[in-house]
């Protein structure tokens, strides 16, 4: 177990790793910051030093990227235009008018996802550095300042990490009634359920495990050593 006087010395060296271009595994970081999860005395004392370096390290890892005052109009404008391709599609042939509403379809739910994450985490107190492109395959997402992230109580910090999942969730259920309003394709409509089920159970099967309620679990487990 880590102890007080050992996390100086873990985030020196997480601190040299980043300077010299090495990433921050093996140095004790994600130990240290385990601890300050479920220590809000220590969060307070160690977040900003952790905040830096971790930011420096998305910085060399993550080239794709922009301040989230920019990022966040962008992922604003992605959600107009979902919508607006989405009326589009309405008034086109069968065929085109499924390319099209397909293209809008994932383009809101993307951006919708990185929002959802962005405004609950405001609400929770939660600060954001960035807009990002990254992973495999790419997808936008933003980053969290930590040193406000580890002040937040472990609860705000699950609410954030639930709400992109969420939002992906609800929207595809959300836009069946639309398909009927504009007299679009009924197929489109089955298609929507269809990919909303998926991501229920996949969610259920597998994000439990390694994505954004994997980290819901982290949270509220964080609370309850409180």
């Amino acid at each position: 177990m880590t102890t007080e006087p050992d996390f100086d010395a873990a985030l020196a060296r997480a601190d040299a790793a980043v300077r010299e271009g090495r990433t921050l595994n093996g140095t004790g970081f994600w130990p240290v910051v385990a601890r300050l999860r479920a220590n809000s005395v220590l969060a307070v004392r160690y977040g900003e030093r952790v905040a830096d370096i971790d930011r420096r390290a998305f910085e060399r890892a993550v080239r794709v990227r922009v301040r989230i005052g920019v990022g966040v109009p962008l992922l604003v404008a992605g959600t107009a235009a979902g919508v607006l391709g989405l009326v589009v599609a309405a008034g086109l042939g069968d065929v085109l008018q499924a390319i099209v509403f397909g293209i809008a379809f994932v383009l809101l739910v993307v951006s919708t996802h990185s929002l959802g994450h962005y405004v609950v985490g405001r609400l929770a107190g939660i600060r954001f550095t960035h807009a990002f492109v990254a992973g495999r395959p790419p997808e936008p997402g933003v980053k969290i300042d930590y040193a406000s992230y580890l002040r937040a109580t472990p609860r705000r910090r699950a609410a954030m990490h639930a709400s992109g999942a969420l939002v992906t969730k609800i929207v595809p259920f959300a836009l069946v009634p639309m398909v009927f309003a504009v007299h679009a394709w009924p197929g489109l409509a089955w298609i929507l359920i269809a990919f909303g089920a998926i991501g229920i159970f996949t969610d259920v099967a597998f994000s439990t495990k390694t994505s954004d309620w994997m980290r819901v679990k982290r949270e509220l487990r964080a609370g309850r050593s409180l």
